[in-house]
């Protein structure tokens, strides 16, 4: 192979002016900073004005202008149409990356594709309804704020979460929940969660209040209408609205809590609750939220392809497990001898 070329610097382009203005030839100006002659002539007939000449700014201008093609969304206008559209359902660029590869069997687009696209849009544009394509609707690209923990608190029957069974931790064995509320601005308003740690899916139901009697029974009903081997166990923070969690043990779910100040420690939770911010606010009044349009997110949710289920999506993979336990756990009916 030959020699690979380098493109002129814009340092370069400035002395190949000087030394046009001081009436030096194209081989001089070649040697003077090591370069093909034809590589002069070629960029002095290429980037020189009409009506100024040869200045080293326009000329660097014009050589990027040239290799500048747009990213593949400006080019491919199906392939942006498609991609617009999951982000308006709220789909994170590498959900949608990640959802194309599945779907075609093949790597369609990079999220940082999707990424440059979008924010090369707000700085060409100004048009900063752009943002709104984005999960976090920045206009810049940055660094997640830190959230607060909350405040520990003495609850009865409490068992840490050192205590949890190892089968809880790895995610590969459904039945393992974490609880947590989703807090709003008007003074009682919350939305009960509860996330599948296998399967990441969501159940949502909205609370009139933060009592720990309905808290209770609301989590009870819900972990009820389950077979018991899809509600083993329930890891919660340690809110007082939790104080009734005993209530579960005559399910046979076993109960326990994080470390003070660890939220981490039911991180898949806390992800819910900040992916649900997206559609639901902290402003969000609560009681002029329809019913219908609440369960509408809610399954939002739980149909958006998630990158740590390979793409899948949290209502597909839980549903197939219950399925198949189903299958699993209805007894084959016994063959029959042959009369004789």
């Amino acid at each position: 192979m030959g020699q690979r070329y380098n493109q002129l610097t814009l340092e370069e382009r400035c002395e190949i002016a000087r030394l046009c203005s001081s009436g030096c030839s194209i081989r001089q100006i070649a040697a003077a900073l090591d370069r093909s002659p034809s590589t002069i002539a070629r960029e002095i007939k290429r980037n020189t004005s009409k009506h100024s000449g040869y200045r080293p700014g326009y000329a660097d201008e014009q050589c990027r202008a040239r290799r500048w093609t747009g990213t593949r969304l400006d080019r491919d206008s199906s392939l942006r149409d498609l991609v617009l559209s999951h982000l308006k359902q709220g789909w994170s660029p590498e959900q949608v990356a990640g959802r194309l590869a599945l779907d075609r069997g093949v790597r369609v687009i990079s999220h940082e594709t999707i990424y440059r696209f979008i924010y090369a849009q707000l700085g060409r544009t100004n048009d900063y309804s752009w943002r709104h394509y984005l999960p976090q609707a920045k206009c810049k690209r940055g660094y997640r704020s830190r959230k607060g923990s909350s405040p520990a608190s003495f609850i009865a029957h409490r068992r840490p979460i050192s205590e949890r069974p190892q089968k809880a931790d790895d995610r590969q064995t459904p039945g393992h929940w974490e609880a947590d509320l989703m807090c709003f601005s008007k003074y009682g308003q919350a939305v009960l969660t509860l996330h599948e740690r296998r399967s990441r899916l969501l159940i949502a139901v909205k609370r009139p209040n933060k009592k720990a009697e309905p808290i209770a029974q609301a989590m009870y009903d819900i972990l009820a209408s389950l077979p018991p081997q899809y509600r083993q166990t329930v890891t919660f923070d340690n809110g007082t609205e939790f104080a009734q969690h005993y209530r579960l043990h005559d399910l046979n779910t076993q109960t326990f809590f994080c470390d003070t100040y660890s939220p981490w420690q039911k991180g898949g939770v806390e992800n819910a609750i900040g992916r649900m911010r997206r559609s639901l606010p902290r402003k969000t009044d609560l009681a002029k939220l329809s019913d219908d349009h609440f369960v509408e997110l809610v399954q939002v949710y739980n149909n958006t392809p998630r990158k740590c289920l390979d793409y899948q999506t949290p209502a597909e993979l839980f549903w197939k497990e219950l399925l198949h336990f189903k299958c699993e756990s209805i007894p084959r009916p016994a063959q029959r001898r042959p009369s004789r």
